[in-house]
């Protein structure tokens, strides 16, 4: 994990452990690292990294949606003929479906770069589940934002676990853009997250108890980004 020219680079292969320890995450990256503290168990920490949980695709890895949030994008590497050749993709584009993303056959992925965050950005991020951690959540919710007295400015909201892919909510960002926190419009936000989704049922939770899950968690993250 690196910091050079506003660009926070992770290696495929830092761990989970190096998120929630590494100084240069906590203090530009706390969301990230909040999301590594409730990922499964210190063991699995230790050996589970960032480009195996990405690469596993599965709509509910913690890792995602904090890091679409601060604008995450992945670098992928190959040698077609014999020459490195590198590209860079979006992460909130990366996921295709459960264990599928658009990375080549040919391809690794090598790196994720995040710009740091300008001043005044604040992240939050919940995964809510049976047990804090060593469980897979039920839902995960980011929301990330420039706040400028009661608002918040090019705003991002990642949910994972409601959809085939971890995804950026569009609509709720959208109503969350630039307007002054208030209770109506936290209220307005929450029923927007919740309507947006079109989760499944499966042995975790029914679609009705994810939808109802993000409308409350979502209000409450507000709640605390309006009080802070």
């Amino acid at each position: 994990i690196s910091l050079q020219g506003g660009v926070i680079r992770i290696g495929a292969l830092a761990s989970i452990t190096d998120l929630l320890t590494n100084g240069i995450v906590r203090e530009n990256l706390p969301a990230l690292a909040e999301a590594a503290d409730h990922f499964a168990s210190d063991q699995i920490r230790n050996a589970g990294t960032v480009g195996g949980s990405l690469c596993n695709a599965s709509p509910a890895g913690d890792v995602a949606p904090p890091l679409m949030v601060y604008n995450a994008e992945v670098e992928l590497v190959s040698k077609p003929n014999g020459s490195m050749k590198l590209r860079t993709l979006p992460l909130a584009g990366f996921f295709t479906g459960p264990g599928r993303t658009r990375m080549e056959r040919n391809e690794l992925l090598a790196a994720v770069r995040v710009p740091v965050p300008r001043a005044g950005y604040v992240a939050r991020f919940v995964k809510f589940g049976t047990r804090p951690a060593l469980d897979i959540a039920t839902i995960s919710i980011a929301i990330g934002g420039v706040k400028k007295g009661r608002a918040l400015h090019d705003v991002r909201v990642a949910l994972g676990a409601v959809a085939p892919v971890p995804l950026r909510a569009a609509l709720t960002e959208a109503a969350l853009e630039g307007r002054a926190l208030d209770a109506a419009l936290i209220d307005r936000v929450a029923a927007t997250a919740r309507d947006e989704i079109k989760p499944i049922s499966d042995v975790r939770a029914s679609a009705w108890y994810r939808q109802e899950l993000v409308h409350n968690i979502v209000k409450r993250m507000l709640t605390d980004v309006a009080q802070g």
